[in-house]
């Protein structure tokens, strides 16, 4: 099954990132280690959430935005 990412502005929007492609992955951990290396780069781009999906099912939802 294909893991992917939806990524979400504010407002709950889709966010397209320049320079950043929508990718698929093999696995939940090649995913998640992807979101690692990027998540800086795609909160910089207004990106505030991710969605963690498993073949288009919402797995988990998660925050970019610092903690208060």
């Amino acid at each position: 099954m294909p893991w992917s990412w939806r990524l979400q502005g504010g407002d709950g929007e889709i966010v397209t990132v320049p320079g950043v492609p929508e990718e698929t992955f093999a696995t939940q951990a090649d995913a998640e280690s992807w979101l690692g290396l990027h998540w800086r780069e795609l909160r910089d781009a207004g990106v505030e959430q991710v969605v963690l999906l498993e073949d288009g099912a919402v797995v988990y939802p998660m925050s970019l935005l610092d903690p208060e």
